[in-house]
């Protein structure tokens, strides 16, 4: 950690050590097990600078120009340089920075080109759609009428014939590409086909690959899209928030939809650090990183499979890994448990065609500590020793330790 944070963890021991013991207690936790959940990442020291910043103590609701509290010239700078890096980064004619997170940012796209009421197609939630993409207990699945398309039984890739057909038979007002657990590149081009001929709105939820197109990683949907909704952390490894980006004809629906009908003050520390993330993310390291993470998941992927799991889709074009581990005698529950408790954190998800749990795992945290794809193979070894039963847990535990140890993600 930088000298700066040390002074100011010194601050909060003598001001508040309990919450000062909490807050060590967790960067101790990630600095001694693997951080594998697919939605998390290492922010960098000038990312947690902007974010423990003096502009979190500034009100700015509005947007630079025409706030509605004073005093907000320096904030202003601060937001036009996160909007002009985000613009640049992604090849987006406009971009909103203010969304509080990414489910904020779908919740902005909708508000703008939707009414309550009105039909929508998107990937199903067994297939690995978002609480946004019409779960009953979202606020989508509520207000709108959503219709899921899923996935092909053997392969496990998005059935685009399915797509077209539904598409062809519902005539939604907009069509959502995006998933929280498919590990392969979307076809945007086969959907902005499909919406232009049934006469819908496509919006891309790229929440999780945003990062690898800011890396040349990955395929960018804002050709395609006419909104395409994010987060700004995950693989970009930003600060945790959202953004929105879009054409200019939609731009000012966009922002009303942000500010003022979904969401009160900007959060400027945050957009602030945005700011960082995008101009970091800009920059030749950067792209090597996002590369390195695809080579890490796709190293890891066929690691798994040859202990035995099921590897959906048969591998990964991203940082993301779904797979089964029933062939190993295993739920996806206690799989979840017994990795855990051996120091590797990851998440279960649902598995296409079927009522049983998966695990889903990404690359992005470990990558950015440095590790490659001998420790791919090294910890792919693990999760087969662990769940078969024939690796003792605390012996696990223990070396996990010493690999992350030699892997700091804040060194010193």
């Amino acid at each position: 950690m930088s000298v700066t944070h040390t002074l100011e963890a010194d601050v909060l021991r003598r001001q508040d050590p309990e919450l000062a013991e909490i807050l060590l207690g967790e960067l101790d936790r990630q600095s001694t097990t693997l951080q594998l959940v697919a939605a998390e990442n290492f922010s960098s020291p000038a990312v947690l600078a902007a974010l423990g910043s003096p502009l979190a103590n500034k009100y700015a609701e509005g947007y630079p120009g025409a706030r509605y509290h004073g005093g907000c010239e320096i904030v202003d700078v601060a937001e036009r340089l996160a909007v002009e890096r985000a613009k640049a980064l992604f090849g987006a004619a406009h971009a909103n920075v203010q969304s509080h997170s990414g489910s904020s940012a779908v919740l902005a796209a909708y508000a703008a080109l939707l009414r309550p009421g009105d039909t929508v197609l998107a990937l199903g939630l067994p297939y690995g759609g978002h609480l946004t993409h019409g779960s009953p207990a979202n606020f989508s699945g509520r207000w709108f009428d959503f219709v899921g398309y899923g996935v092909d039984a053997e392969t496990g890739l998005i059935d685009y014939d399915q797509v077209r057909t539904l598409a062809r038979g519902h005539r939604p007002k907009a069509i959502v590409c995006g998933s929280i657990a498919y590990p392969r590149h979307i076809d945007y081009a086969r959907f902005r086909e499909v919406a232009d001929e049934v006469g819908a709105y496509l919006i891309a939820d790229a929440a999780h690959p945003m990062g690898l197109v800011a890396g040349g990683a990955a395929p960018n949907p804002v050709p395609y899209a006419d909104i395409v909704c994010a987060t700004t952390h995950k693989v970009l490894r930003g600060p945790r928030g959202g953004m929105v980006l879009c054409g200019s004809e939609l731009a000012e629906r966009v922002d009303r939809a942000v500010f003022p009908f979904t969401q009160g003050g900007a959060q400027m520390h945050t957009i602030a650090a945005k700011a960082v993330a995008f101009g970091e993310a800009a920059t030749p390291a950067f792209g090597a990183y996002a590369h390195q993470v695809v080579a890490n998941a796709r190293v890891l992927a066929a690691g798994l499979a040859a202990e035995g799991l099921v590897v959906t889709t048969g591998g990964t074009d991203t940082h993301l890994i779904t797979a089964d581990p029933a062939p190993l005698g295993v739920d996806g529950r206690t799989a979840r448990g017994r990795l855990i408790a051996a120091g590797m954190v990851l998440d279960c998800c649902a598995l296409p065609h079927g009522d049983a749990r998966g695990l889903r795992l990404g690359t992005a945290a470990v990558t950015t500590q440095g590790m490659g794809q001998q420790e791919m193979a090294r910890i792919a070894a693990w999760f087969g020793g662990v769940l078969r039963g024939e690796a003792e847990t605390p012996s696990v535990r223990e070396e996990v330790r010493e690999l992350v140890g030699g892997f700091p993600p804040y060194p010193g």
